[in-house]
């Protein structure tokens, strides 16, 4: 059998590392955003047709994309479900098609908000 002889010096450094490595780890779990469920990329939507409303007709699918943080192909398939729904208007304009909210989305948003703040005073994340 051999014995591996460390200086005391490199074992305190191992240690060192070993626990700076845990720590930024730990610190970076913590600086990560959580991943947004489905119900929070429909609130993002329905308050960014509500909330940036360039003009009458809507909000651009750019705009959405940019302001909902989200895909092309992911935001038109949720923009089409939204729309069958009836939580969305789709308007359609020389350029693109545009959407707003409707009537029957405020309500969604509005209950989807008030629903949330309730979960968050529980300490729930939806």
């Amino acid at each position: 059998m051999v014995n591996f002889f460390y200086p005391v010096g490199i074992l305190k450094n191992i240690v060192k590392l070993v626990t700076m490595n845990n720590q930024y780890h730990i610190q970076r779990e913590k600086d990560m955003p959580a991943y947004r469920t489905h119900m929070k990329i429909v609130g993002d939507i329905l308050t960014t047709t509500r909330d940036d409303v360039l003009d009458d007709q809507g909000t651009t699918v750019t705009c959405l994309i940019r302001k909902a943080n989200i895909s092309y192909g992911r935001l038109s398939k949720i923009l089409n479900t939204l729309v069958e729904q009836g939580l969305l208007e789709q308007t359609n304009s020389k350029r693109a098609c545009k959407y707003k909210i409707s009537s029957r989305g405020r309500e969604f948003l509005s209950a989807y908000t008030a629903f949330k703040e309730f979960a968050q005073n529980f300490g729930l994340r939806i």
